[in-house]
């Protein structure tokens, strides 16, 4: 690994922040605390949500953390393709009793809001998705002491995050769980999504910062394939889903190795963005005709995905999971961390 990186998380391994209540402060510290590096996930939160949600960290740990960013979003090119999604799934809202959401809810997530909690209050590491932020927001990040990540697709949006000038890069592969952090939405493109071991050597060519690979990796042995490949280290997002310190319910938790789930998808049926996740019936009934439209689709499926959950119907859930789901293991998130350590070594 780089040396910062190894000064950050001593172990090669990285917890995805995972957003909608995943990443919760307990599985970063767990994580942190075993020698990788945690993430908590700002996505959806507001700044003050946020912060709060730092202070909690920070009590439970002193080892480096992160936090993650989405970028604010363009205009949806296409509004009136909402208002006939909205129109297919008033049967879902009937079903589960409860109002569609406001798809005009809101493109930026809080940005400003979040950048400038993060410089008043630094912390150790911050990450981005969705896009590259301003060379200002990453110097000034820079100038307060934090290392910052941008997520790729691609050997060219790679390059985008070197000239901007974050210090890393996190490589995602097709193979990743919940949302693909292109830098543009483009629909053309939706089945076209590089594999990681490939994006990975690629992104390795092309660029002279850090790279941590993201994608489908749930064992230390893959930990070695990336890093042979050229990687500094490995995110893991779906092998963390499945720890006790996970904030995931308890039906998601259990859909990543039940037979009824037997693949994953990228779909735009939840949020208008290609996200990958296990195959439901939501999914499949919607998917098909789910428009090009985040965070409009996020922010009008929410009370329906959060209406299913209360019922206990994981049919209706965005369950959110990368293609290594059935190899997920139920441990605290410090032992999980711990074992892969011992398997990448092994593998070495």
């Amino acid at each position: 690994m780089s040396s910062v990186l190894t000064e950050i998380c001593p172990h090669p391994v990285v917890q995805a922040p995972m957003a909608g209540g995943v990443a919760v402060p307990q599985l970063a510290a767990a994580v942190s605390e075993a020698g990788g590096l945690g993430f908590l996930a700002a996505g959806y939160k507001t700044a003050d949500g946020m912060y709060q949600e730092i202070k909690q960290l920070r009590g439970l740990t002193s080892r480096p953390f992160g936090v993650n960013l989405f970028l604010p979003q363009p205009e949806t090119p296409d509004p009136a393709a909402v208002g006939v999604y909205a129109h297919q799934l008033a049967g879902e809202a009937s079903w589960y009793e409860t109002e569609l959401g406001d798809p005009d809810s809101g493109r930026d997530d809080g940005y400003d809001a979040k950048l400038a909690v993060l410089l008043d209050n630094p912390v150790p590491v911050v990450s981005f998705h969705f896009g590259v932020p301003s060379r200002e927001a990453l110097d000034a990040l820079r100038r307060a002491g934090t290392f910052t990540l941008v997520t790729a697709t691609t050997a060219e949006e790679a390059r985008a995050v070197e000239r901007a000038g974050a210090d890393a890069v996190i490589a995602q592969g097709v193979e990743a769980g919940g949302h693909q952090g292109t830098h543009r939405d483009v629909p053309d493109t939706d089945r076209s999504g590089v594999g990681l071991l490939s994006l990975v050597a690629q992104v390795r060519e092309s660029v002279g910062i850090p790279v941590v690979a993201a994608g489908g990796i749930m064992r230390g042995g893959q930990i070695a394939a990336v890093l042979t490949a050229g990687a500094d280290a490995a995110q893991l997002g779906t092998a963390f889903l499945a720890a006790h310190e996970s904030g995931a319910h308890s039906l998601h938790k259990r859909a990543l190795t039940d037979p009824l789930y037997a693949r994953t998808e990228l779909t735009r049926a939840f949020s208008g963005r290609p996200a990958r996740a296990l195959v439901n019936r939501f999914l499949r009934e919607h998917g098909p005709y789910a428009p090009a439209a985040y965070p409009d689709v996020h922010h009008l499926t929410a009370p329906l995905r959060k209406a299913a959950a209360r019922a206990g119907d994981a049919q209706g859930m965005a369950l959110w999971a990368g293609q290594g789901h059935r190899m997920a293991r139920e441990l605290p998130a410090g032992q999980l961390v711990e074992l892969l350590a011992a398997e990448l070594e092994a593998a070495r």
